[in-house]
C-alpha cells in the first residue's frame, strides 16, 4: 500500500516524463467451468446427489457398478459418461436420467449456483402421482428447496417415513392431508407446517383438485 502521509522535502521536484500506462482491456469474466462443459456440469450434479443421499464414492461404485477411480474422474469433469452409464447412475442414485439434462440446457455462466430459471428446474416424477421440481441451483447447500404437484389422490406412501433433518412448507393450491407422529392436519391453500423429518410422517392429496406446495427441507436428502 502507498503512505499518502509522506512529503518530499529535498528540493523542488523536477518534472518527468512517464510513459503512458498500458491498460489491459477488459475481459469478460470466466463462465463457471460447469456452465462451460457439459462433463463439469454432470459431474457436478452426480457428487452433489451423492453427497445429499449420503453415499460414499465406494458405495455409489457397488450400487452402480463402476470404478471408484471412473467415478472420481466422472466428479471432477476428467470424463463423459455415456448414456449407459447415465442410466446406470441415475437407477443407483434414484433419480430418473433427465435430472442430469435440464429442459431448456445447462444454466448461463452468469446463473450457475445462485438462480433456477423456471425453464431448468429438474424434475423427478413418482408412479404415486408425485412430481417434484428442484427449485435450488443444487444440493450443495444446507437446505433443498421444492416445489411438488400432486395429483388427485396422490400420496407419500401408505405407511409413514422418516429421516434425519428438518422439514417445513407451504401449500399454494389445494388441500393437503399430513400426518405426523400418528396427527391428522388437513391444510388448505395459504396453511404452512414444520416438524422435525425424524418423527414418523406422510401426506396425501384427498382431491378433487391439484395440490401444490413449496417445501423446505435441510439437509438436503433428495
Amino acid at each position: 500500500m502507498f503512505d499518502h502521509t509522506k512529503r518530499h522535502t529535498a528540493g523542488p521536484r523536477v518534472p518527468q516524463k512517464t510513459p503512458p500506462v498500458q491498460r489491459s482491456p477488459t475481459l469478460p469474466p470466466s463462465p463457471h467451468p460447469a456452465a462451460a462443459d457439459p462433463a463439469a456440469w454432470i459431474g457436478a450434479e452426480v457428487r452433489s446427489l451423492r453427497r445429499a443421499k449420503g453415499l460414499s464414492l465406494h458405495q455409489l461404485a457397488t450400487r452402480c457398478g463402476k470404478s471408484v477411480g471412473f467415478l472420481s474422474q466422472l466428479e471432477r469433469g476428467l470424463s463423459r459418461p455415456t448414456v449407459s452409464v447415465l442410466h446406470d447412475l441415475a437407477t443407483a442414485l434414484g433419480v430418473q436420467i433427465h435430472w442430469f439434462f435440464p429442459a431448456s440446457g445447462i444454466p448461463a455462466a452468469s446463473d450457475a449456483g445462485i438462480v433456477v430459471r423456471q425453464a431448468q428446474r429438474r424434475r423427478l416424477s413418482f408412479a404415486s402421482g408425485i412430481s417434484d421440481y428442484l427449485l435450488s441451483p443444487n444440493l450443495d447447500g444446507p437446505l433443498e428447496l421444492l416445489w411438488s404437484v400432486m395429483e388427485p389422490l396422490a400420496e407419500s406412501g401408505e405407511t409413514s417415513y422418516q429421516h434425519p433433518g428438518d422439514e417445513a412448507g407451504v401449500v399454494i393450491r389445494g388441500t393437503l392431508e399430513l400426518w405426523v407422529d400418528g396427527k391428522f392436519f388437513q391444510l388448505q391453500a395459504g396453511d404452512s407446517f414444520s416438524f422435525q423429518s425424524s418423527r414418523p410422517h406422510r401426506y396425501r392429496n384427498p382431491g378433487p383438485d391439484i395440490t401444490e406446495i413449496t417445501w423446505v427441507v435441510t439437509p438436503p436428502s433428495y
